[in-house]
């Protein structure tokens, strides 16, 4: 390495930073990309277990209605028809999510729309909610008390650590409702799981891109800034800049991943446990993301339970806390970081925002964009 020797270093290589990479690099542009971690791909990365892609950090499941983001990503892989359909759990009972007819069913036994939505209605207006002002009135609002207390309540309260009365309506707005009997989560055109897992994206995003892992950026960055004309920073905001305004907060996971001797433990990638009697908020299944390969009859099966807590420091920052303590600061590091020129910040952390992987990719494409634009 050289000073000054590339066009771009990129710190990062998660979705965006090696999504940059790869349309710089088509771009005849040179690219150094760094990772702190012993791996790359971030947090989409899979490990081989038992010929099971366990998907590390958690339930991944791509799915967009951007056909430019689509097939772009199927230059690198092609893509199962996984759908996803996740379970609740709350005291033994199941039920289907998204909320759905099923779910209003397995309820109150409704069987019509109109049922389910008068059911709503009656239990918004026995709320006296008229404009939603947090998440429990947003929830309530949407769906009735009754699914409240049983689907959402106990387990958001696990998920981010806060009552949901103290969280913003924004959070459940992300759910769908729906007065079919579909159980499908999303609504985009485009669903599925890499076949051969989530690797094989990345592999090919950074394929011929100079890169190194399990370098920190901050161990030396005064050398490493100088190695490149722009730097694509997909780290922590606050970290960039010293944390000179005070520290973002973020919910961190912790998962307990267990090899069991079973072919099948739950019948379903992922199932959530929307109790608080049970300490994690939801169990995966990985074998189930892929249910076409020679994996699925494996006569072991490996389980994730996955843990939220507060962040800490040395511990994997995972979701955003969007409160208004928190957007307020963000919104400090956010105007700096236009004065910081030779820098792109992009991604979860370095955007303080939780992002569909099908959105970061999209926000890579659009930022090279302008970065193009901006040299013409």
């Amino acid at each position: 390495m050289s000073d000054n020797n590339y066009d771009y270093l990129i710190v990062g290589s998660g979705l965006y930073g090696a999504a940059f990479a790869r349309l710089a690099t088509d771009a005849q542009k040179k690219c150094l990309v760094i990772e702190k971690r012993p791996q790359f791909g971030g947090n989409i990365r899979c490990e081989n277990v038992e010929v099971i892609n366990v998907h590390v950090y958690g339930a991944h499941i791509f799915h967009t209605s951007n056909k430019k983001v689509w097939d772009f990503v199927n230059r690198f892989v092609a893509f199962n028809r996984y759908t996803n359909s996740p379970i609740a759990n709350y005291k033994g009972r199941l039920y289907n999510l998204p909320f759905n007819m099923n779910t209003f069913y397995a309820i109150w036994g409704v069987k019509t729309p109109a049922e389910a939505l008068a059911k709503i209605e009656e239990q918004k207006a026995a709320a006296k909610i008229s404009e939603p002002k947090n998440l429990e009135e947003q929830a309530i609002s949407l769906v009735g008390s009754d699914i409240y207390k049983i689907l959402v309540k106990e387990y958001t309260e696990k998920q981010w650590g806060r009552v949901c009365a103290e969280l913003p309506p924004s959070i459940i707005k992300r759910l769908p409702v729906r007065f079919t009997f579909d159980n499908n989560y999303f609504n985009d055109f485009y669903q599925g799981i890499p076949i051969g897992g989530y690797n094989k994206i990345i592999e090919g995003l950074l394929d011929g891109v100079e890169k190194m892992a399990d370098v920190d950026f901050f161990s030396d960055r005064r050398r490493f800034e100088s190695l490149a004309s722009k730097i694509v920073f997909t780290g922590k905001i606050d970290e960039f800049f010293g944390y000179r305004f005070g520290k973002l907060e973020y919910r961190t996971v912790r998962f307990e991943t267990e090899l069991l001797s079973l072919q099948n433990f739950q019948g379903n990638a992922v199932v959530n446990y929307t109790s608080r009697e049970e300490p994690y908020t939801r169990i995966i299944e990985h074998k189930h993301f892929e249910p076409e390969t020679s994996s699925y009859n494996n006569p072991k099966t490996v389980i994730s339970k996955e843990y939220s807590s507060e962040w800490t420091n040395g511990s994997e920052p995972f979701y955003p806390i969007n409160d208004q303590r928190n957007t307020v600061l963000y919104k400090k590091y956010q105007e700096i970081s236009k004065t910081s020129s030779n820098v792109i910040f992009g991604g979860r952390l370095a955007e303080y925002k939780y992002y569909d992987m099908d959105d970061v990719i999209e926000k890579a494409m659009n930022d090279f964009e302008k970065e193009i634009h901006k040299k013409e």
